[in-house]
């Protein structure tokens, strides 16, 4: 029996990985970094922060995600983890070379839909290789029966990228590339983001790789930034968390048409290490469904915490305090591999 099963954000939990800290590092320049992640508060890609995260950024996140791991494990969901890794490694292809980030987000690295889990063209070169990290978890899926497929691996060329474009984004839409974490699963219903971490050509493969039994709904013009998950959150059937900064009611994905809204509100700022953060103050609402009745959320976000728990759903606080630093919380730094349901299509 396939290991994978995944088919929303909110069937009963059953199996999830969960990143790692140790060794995060921020990577060497390179003309992807610059556009993509830096270009906002530095004027050359050598100006980029390079080298290791600090002792204290790395020891608080790894403690909070125990914790995190210790609440999964105490619901009685298997937990896994990938390999340490050492990113300050160099590695290369023939066109460029750099070296590694982290393993702290899988949600970025491999997407599971159904009883397949895809490894998907991310968008940034020192991401190349991370997915090495979760080889012998994907073996045991493989084993287990569930299909394992690769998209394309993109070549990353310098003009995939775009620094400061007076149109259009930053990354290029010249093959297939875009992070897990652009997409969004609700039955039948997938929602791709189309943004500087996934281009159009990205969700046309999904689409073509998915076929006719799911419909990919590109989102455009909301959020240009990186992932959905700080745009769009999905609670359960019914109810959906919208970022109100990024998303105006006539953009509302038609998924959601029928379906009750919660307008985020003011974010709680968990803080962050450098002068400036990686991640939106958005980052408070990147949270995970144990369940359709509980969420996990930052503890900081009280205002959000009110608003779920009026619609009837038990939340977990936890602390999250370098989300901001290294760009992920709770939904960012794991990846729902089963969950205790079937394909259903919530917009018949």
């Amino acid at each position: 029996m396939s290991l994978v099963n995944a088919h929303n954000e909110w069937d009963p939990l059953e199996e999830m990985i969960v990143g790692v800290a140790e060794n995060a590092r921020v990577p060497s320049p390179d003309p992807g970094l610059f556009a993509l992640d830096y270009c906002e508060h530095h004027e050359s890609q050598d100006e980029i922060p390079s080298g290791p995260y600090s002792e204290r950024v790395v020891t608080e996140a790894h403690e909070d995600l125990e914790a995190f791991v210790d609440l999964l494990k105490g619901e009685g969901v298997t937990v896994r983890r990938p390999d340490i890794t050492e990113h300050a490694k160099p590695f290369s292809t023939p066109d460029w070379q750099t070296d590694g980030e982290y393993n702290y987000c899988p949600r970025d690295v491999i997407l599971p839909i159904g009883q397949t889990v895809i490894e998907t063209p991310m968008a940034l070169r020192s991401r190349f290789f991370e997915p090495f990290a979760y080889k012998e978890i994907l073996l045991d899926y493989f084993r287990s029966g569930a299909k394992w497929i690769s998209a394309p691996k993109p070549r990353l060329l310098d003009d995939t990228y775009r620094v400061r474009p007076e149109s259009g984004l930053p990354l290029a839409n010249l093959e297939p590339v875009f992070d897990a974490a652009n997409v969004m699963r609700v039955g039948k219903d997938i929602l791709y983001l189309v943004s500087c971490s996934g281009n159009e050509l990205g969700g046309q493969w999904l689409q073509q790789i998915l076929g006719d039994e799911y419909r990919v709904h590109f989102i455009r013009g909301a959020y240009e930034g990186t992932h959905i998950d700080t745009t769009v959150m999905v609670v359960r059937p019914g109810l959906v968390v919208l970022n109100p900064e990024r998303i105006r009611e006539d953009q509302i994905p038609p998924v959601f048409k029928d379906w009750d809204v919660i307008w985020a509100p003011e974010m709680g700022d968990t803080g962050y290490a450098w002068d400036y953060p990686r991640a939106s103050i958005w980052q408070g609402m990147n949270f995970i469904m144990i369940n359709p009745d509980l969420a996990v959320i930052n503890d900081q976000q009280s205002p959000l915490i009110r608003e779920i728990e009026k619609r009837g759903v038990q939340v977990a606080p936890l602390r999250m305090r370098q989300a901001r630093t290294l760009s992920g919380g709770f939904h960012c730094v794991s990846v729902d591999v089963r969950r205790r349901g079937t394909l259903e299509d919530y917009s018949a």
